[in-house]
This record gives C-alpha cells, structure tokens and sequence, in this order.
C-alpha cells in the first residue's frame, strides 16, 4: 500500500517529488504549548504536553519521517491525535503512516466522505484517488468536538463552505493559537475550491468566526504562509470582502467574467497577493463563480 500511495504521489505531485529530499521542517513556537511546522504543503499545529501530542495535519507522505524528527525535537511524547482541516492530499498525505502508528485520526464528516472518494480538483486538473482504509479518519464530527488533552479544551468547529465544504477552524484558548487551515492563506490569494463545495462567501464568514475568537496577542497559523496575528486576519478578511465586492458590482454592470478579468479589479494588491499558486485571474474566477451560484 505505501508503494500505491509513493506512485499516486509521484503522479499527481509532481514536481514537488523530486523536491522532498531537499526540505527541511522548520518549527516555530507559536503560543503556549502550540508549535507551528512549516515544510512542503499546508501548516502543521503541533500540541505537546504531558499527555502526548496532539497533530493538525501532516502535508506529504516522503515528508512523515522529517515531521517526526521536527515534532520529537519539541516533546517526545506519541502522536495520539491527528486533526486534518480538510481532504486536500497536501496535507492529509503522513495519514496511513501516522494512523498506523497509532494517532486517532479525526476530521469533519464532509471531509471524510471526499478522502474516502475520487475528487475531482479542477485548479490542477487532476483526478485524486481516495485514499486508502488506514488513511481514512477514524473520528468525524459535524459541528464542534472538544479535546481535553494536556490540560486544555482544545476546540475545533466546522465552517460552511468556506476553503472546501469539510473545513475546521482549530482553536487552543489557554494557549491563545488558533489554526485557521486554508481558511487563511497569509500573504497571497487563496485557493478556493468550488468543486469541493468551497465559496468566497464563506471564507470571508469562516474568517469573521475566527476573529470572535481572538484577544490580545492570539496567534494565528495559517494553511500556507508565515505565523500571523489577528490583525493580519482581519486584514486578510477584509481584502475577501473589498475583493468580493468589486467583483459583484461589475458583474451587476452585466460585465462578463472575461470583461471583469480585464478590468483588474484587484490591481492594486496583484503585485503583492498574486505571486503565490493562485494567480489574479483565478481569483477572480472563485469570486466570479462563487456569485454567479447566488444569482437569481
């Protein structure tokens, strides 16, 4: 089964393969006793404590051994838990090795129902096969569930149809860390996946939500860039909503979306958010549709 999962990787991550030799885990003390790890692919939480520790996701499958490495620098406890925000393979792709060794794999019900099904990304144009039983979350819920574990009540909610319909937002209050998952891209345009369910509406909502969960110093750990704060978050929250915004008001002129495109819109933070993997035009492209679905 590892061969079939390193073969689907080869195939539907390529080029990053051939790049996994070649990174390195970085690790920052985020608050408390969360740790954010950056790698190759989405954001990790790490928890530790004495009960163990408590994971939110874990990017690719070549990568679980250096993740490892990272995590057992910070407490050399077991991995009991493992979140995953969401069904994207970069960063659900450690769950067979990590399950296997025997971390409780958890996740919201529509997240587990796209793992365990062939999806569909159509901002890569790939098919991606489920994955197998064993990477499969063996907890889900639909709303909320709470973790008590090294002495705090680790909370994670579900938010409608925001980055994918299965989204979490993981809130650590005695630590004062939340991990907004690809919610939240820090410092470029978000990748909103519409055929997994995901709006721009409710990013700018999933945002809102978290940001009732902040207070002095939070710190906030995104799905792909640098640790933030609250401030970024709002920052990040209203470009959404002034974005949305422009968008829908040519749109209401009866502009096409090729016109709207044209237009540039969002020119003045292109050169600053349009360098990431989602470029300007794509991101008009989630906004557009994500309106269109609303229209009478």
């Amino acid at each position: 089964m590892k061969v079939l999962l390193s073969i689907l990787l080869l195939i539907f991550c390529c080029p990053l393969m051939a790049q996994f030799e070649e990174v390195s885990i970085k690790t920052t003390h985020a608050g408390g006793a969360v740790y954010m790890l950056e790698g190759r692919g989405g954001n990790l939480g790490v928890m530790a404590g004495p009960d163990g520790v408590l994971l939110v996701d874990d990017q690719y499958a070549p990568l679980t051994g250096k993740i490892l490495a990272a995590i057992s620098e910070i407490d050399p406890g077991p991995v009991r838990f493992l979140i995953n925000t969401h069904w994207h393979f970069d960063h659900t792709g450690g769950n067979e090795e990590l399950g296997g060794m025997g971390a409780v794999i958890v996740a919201q019900d529509n997240a587990r129902e796209r793992m365990s099904t062939e999806q569909f990304m159509a901002v890569i144009d790939k098919t991606i096969p489920a994955l197998p039983p064993g990477a499969l979350p063996v907890v889900t819920f639909n709303d909320r569930v709470t973790f008590h574990f090294n002495a705090e009540a680790v909370v994670a909610y579900h938010v409608a149809h925001a980055h994918t319909d299965g989204d979490i937002i993981i809130h650590f209050p005695d630590s004062n860390v939340i991990h907004m998952g690809d919610i939240y891209f820090n410092g470029m345009y978000p990748l909103v996946d519409r055929g997994s369910g995901g709006s721009v509406q409710g990013m700018i909502d999933a945002v809102q939500s978290a940001l009732g969960l902040c207070h002095s110093d939070t710190r906030v750990i995104p799905g792909h860039g640098a640790l933030a704060n609250c401030a970024d978050l709002e920052s990040y929250g209203q470009m959404l909503a002034d974005a949305t915004d422009s968008v829908r008001d040519l749109m209401n002129q009866g502009k096409s979306l090729e016109e709207i495109i044209a237009a540039r819109p969002n020119a003045q933070l292109d050169e600053t958010l349009g360098n990431g993997f989602i470029k300007p035009d794509r991101f008009i492209q989630f906004i557009y549709s994500s309106l269109a679905d609303k229209a009478p």
